[in-house]
């Protein structure tokens, strides 16, 4: 499996997500990026200590074949759901999911 992580440490909520995601998928590849430096200044961000809270995740897998869009993004977030319910959690998952044959037809 490729893996890509940012410069930054990694956190304790992203080393979560690239647990369970390669737990449930067994990814080719796996791209987790830490973005919540980019919304500390929006308004509902304001008061939030966590430096965890926005994620761009880029997922390859072959379990994805034959499952819709939609399906795919809602058997992810479920995989975080209690994560996005507490206090100063993921706030938000940017996700991109695809097989990779979806991913050489690019």
């Amino acid at each position: 499996m490729s893996t890509l992580t940012t410069a930054k440490p990694e956190g304790p909520i992203e080393k979560i997500i690239r647990t369970r995601i390669t737990q449930q998928y067994s990814p080719t590849e796996l791209l987790v990026e830490n973005e919540s430096y980019k919304h500390r200044h929006h308004a509902p961000m304001q008061g939030v200590s966590s430096t965890e809270t926005h994620f761009r995740v880029k997922i390859i897998s072959d379990k994805f074949a034959g499952m819709p869009l939609i399906k795919r993004q809602r058997d992810v977030y479920a995989l975080f759901k209690h994560e996005m319910q507490m206090d100063g959690g993921i706030h938000a998952l940017a996700l991109v999911t695809k097989t990779p044959e979806e991913l050489k037809k690019k």
